[in-house]
């Protein structure tokens, strides 16, 4: 959809029924909701749809088998629940994965197939496979780059893998078919005011275009994650922070570190946290770390001592030591971990995520992850009804096809994550052939999904692009670098920019993608 039929829209509408603040997965997860049940809903993102935290997981829709080691078992239930769904929803972007549990002393075997037995359990008929014992052959048959030396054996389990930036993008479209108007690179700038003196809107800023407008609103959610707290005191600068943000860091190598179909869980490193390898994209994804931060960047950097803690506990795990020469991407992503009761006013829904409605009536969502998006939605929403007195409908998201469903997306082979749409990219291709070519030949990328990403799927920016709409940058920092001029041409071309645009966004996105490197 066109940008300028976006803002149309937008203006078109006196009053909307909720006005979402945040592109994420809570915020587009809302809109979807919203929509679907009938309501009139328009979202903005200060920057680009998943900019922040949900496209810097660490790829997976699970249950959780460290909050299974906390005792959480409500919280793990729900989270086996949404993974199911959201498999059914979206079978093009959420695939089963197994994951092995190496043991190296005595009693891990023993201890964590308990474990993970009891995982499968929880699940009940929402499970995606038995987990089972390997011995130590079965085990390096399975995963031959595993350390041999020590090891007794494991655990073998299956949980989800999935794409995050490209569910995200998903379901934008998902949100559109239903009738929410989303817009990105728009900022909230000030909050409005009725004559009450509540909360009825925000004025925008879109930072494309350089001009400010006014959305108003029966209610408006602060669904920004890491950022809730600065958009909390535009309502009220005496706010208390709900939000304590956390740093992980995810380290990309190449796929020969982990060639086979098997991801290695670590349920417990020396800080206490999980850590996983997992193959993905012709990559291998390892991580993560919990470093608490002061405040939320929308482009975090990872550590040093972070980076070489990643390194340092996979070499324990994998045969063959990963260096700072094998990286080829480094990512970091903030948490926005619940925290404080807000003044003591919020309503907390789960231990894992919160709302909290201020005295103007501003609702917040904090905390959650993205297995549960879909229920913190439903919660979100069903607050908004009441807050707002808006008519009350039965939320229809458990059964809601994402955009690009598709009943057997292996067939569309690496358009797979495109689902149904990869038909239209194919279109693409057949009007012009030179759209066929390859961006990079160390990535699986075309200039027909660049087009498409700018035509269909409300991308900018090169960074739009390589980072979102395709993930080069997540899996090959220097080779992302690489494809911007061709990328930016290919959206100049679209977009009616000069050459000096060209110029500019090639510069900045080199100067992003510098920070995904190794020095």
């Amino acid at each position: 959809m066109k940008r300028s039929v976006i803002r149309a829209r937008l203006a078109d509408v006196p009053r909307f029924d909720l006005l979402v603040i945040g592109g994420g997965a809570t915020g587009v997860g809302i809109a979807v909701d919203a929509a679907s049940r009938g309501h009139r809903v328009a979202l903005v993102e200060q920057d680009d749809f998943g900019k922040g935290t949900s496209s810097r997981s660490t790829k997976l829709v699970h249950g959780g088998v460290r909050y299974l080691q906390q005792g959480n078992v409500a919280l793990v239930m729900e989270a086996l629940r949404e993974r199911g769904l959201l498999r059914a929803n979206a079978p093009h972007l959420v695939h089963d994965l197994s994951f092995v549990v190496p043991s190296y002393a005595w009693w891990e075997g023993p201890f964590y197939g308990i474990g993970l037995r009891l995982y499968d359990l929880l699940a009940l008929r929402y499970g995606f496979g038995r987990s089972h014992s390997l011995s130590r052959e079965e085990l390096l048959a399975a995963i031959p780059t595993l350390e041999p030396a020590g090891l007794r054996g494991g655990v073998l389990y299956h949980d989800g893998q999935f794409d995050d930036a490209r569910l995200l993008i998903a379901l934008v479209r998902t949100a559109q078919a239903q009738g929410a108007v989303l817009l990105n690179h728009a900022r909230v700038v000030r909050l409005l005011r009725d004559g009450a003196d509540c909360i009825a809107g925000a004025v925008v800023l879109d930072t494309e275009a350089g001009d400010e407008f006014e959305l108003r609103a029966r209610c408006t959610i602060n669904a920004t994650g890491a950022f809730a707290d600065g958009v909390r005191r535009l309502d009220d600068p005496d706010s208390p922070a709900l939000v304590a943000p956390s740093q992980g860091i995810h380290v990309v190598l190449d796929r020969s570190f982990l060639p086979g179909d098997h991801a290695i869980m670590v349920p417990r490193t020396s800080d206490g946290r999980v850590l996983f390898a997992i193959p993905g994209h012709g990559r291998t994804l390892v991580g993560t770390t919990d470093t608490p931060v002061p405040s939320a960047e929308l482009e975090p950097r990872a550590f040093d001592e972070e980076l070489e803690f990643v390194l340092g506990t996979a070499s324990r795990y994998l045969a063959r030591d990963p260096t700072r020469a094998d990286v080829l991407s480094v990512f970091a992503g903030i948490r926005p971990l619940a925290s404080g009761d807000g003044g003591g006013d919020t309503a907390a829904l789960s231990r894992d995520h919160s709302i909290h409605v201020s005295r103007r009536g501003l609702l917040t969502i904090v905390g959650g992850k993205w297995t549960t998006y879909r229920k913190m939605a439903e919660d979100v929403v069903d607050h908004a009804v009441l807050l707002a007195d808006l008519p009350e409908r039965a939320c229809v998201t458990r059964t809601l096809r994402v955009h690009g469903w598709h009943e057997r997306p292996g067939e569309l082979g690496e358009l797979a994550d495109w689902g149904s749409d990869a038909a239209a990219i194919l279109e693409l291709e057949r009007g012009d052939p030179s759209l066929a070519r390859q961006l990079s030949a160390r990535l699986p990328y075309r200039a027909s999904q660049a087009v498409f990403a700018v035509r269909e799927e409300c991308a900018r920016t090169v960074e739009d692009v390589l980072a979102r709409r395709l993930r080069a940058l997540f899996l090959d920092a220097r080779a992302a670098a690489d494809c911007a001029p061709a990328v930016a041409t290919l959206l100049a071309e679209e977009l009616g920019r000069d050459a000096d645009w060209i110029a500019s966004q090639v510069a900045a996105f080199r100067a992003l993608a510098a920070g995904y490197g190794i020095a």
